[in-house]
């Protein structure tokens, strides 16, 4: 079962930052903020990871490499403009798919302990996500959970985390150039085939400088030593 990092975003709300770093290499608790993603999807058995990236993408290759010191097998999907979240999966499903088997998605710009390896390996449906709860920036959440399934309304709402387990068949009809994914999962919700789970623990969108900054008081007040 093969992963991929989203790691194609601009940065823009990260300036001055990301003028001349790429947001995945920030660092955060003394490492990069996408070592933790390719870290806990080894130890999860996810070790076959493509990360999509445009600007500033040549930095994220020549930090990474082909992956081997953090025991993983990573390629590299390079866009000369960002094609969101739905375009640059759909340009590798055929690599993330081969055979039509479910793969794994993280955003590349949120932080959780989510342990990735109970996300489920066959799907009842097109995706499964990882919902949390909603943070001040988002307090209407995304969507609803009942009897694990995903639902467009209900009394308790949640955040998608941006972690995901989907199936090709997410993408059927769609045709090459950027678009986004949330239509596509709400679609799928409609027809009743999104399953999902809830984390109650650790998931920051790391989407400012802020946000960012208190992430990285939090993670050296956790672990001093760096570890």
């Amino acid at each position: 079962m093969r992963a991929m990092i989203l790691a194609a975003g601009l940065g823009a709300r990260m300036r001055p930052l990301t003028l001349t770093t790429p947001k995945p290499l920030l660092r955060v608790g003394g490492k990069a903020l996408i070592e933790y993603h390719i870290e806990r999807l080894v130890a999860a058995g996810f070790d076959e990871i493509i990360i999509n990236h445009a600007w500033l993408g040549v930095q994220i290759e020549a930090y990474l490499g082909d992956g081997a010191r953090y025991g993983a097998h990573i390629c590299y999907s390079v866009e000369g403009e960002p094609l969101e979240t739905g375009g640059g999966i759909f340009r590798v499903l055929d690599w993330l798919s081969p055979h039509g088997g479910p793969f794994v998605v993280v955003n590349g710009d949120v932080f959780t302990d989510y342990p990735l390896s109970r996300l489920p390996r066959a799907l009842n449906g097109e995706a499964h996500l990882v919902l949390v709860d909603n943070p001040e920036h988002n307090p209407a959440g995304d969507f609803a959970l009942a009897q694990g399934r995903i639902e467009a309304q209900g009394m308790e709402r949640y955040t998608f985390s941006g972690v995901s387990v989907q199936s090709a068949a997410l993408y059927a009809g769609c045709t090459a150039g950027a678009f986004a994914l949330a239509p596509l999962l709400r679609d799928a919700i409609a027809r009743g085939r999104v399953t999902g789970e809830y984390h109650d623990g650790c998931w920051v969108d790391v989407g400012t400088v802020e946000r960012l900054q208190q992430l990285d008081r939090d993670l050296r007040e956790k672990h001093p030593d760096g570890n």
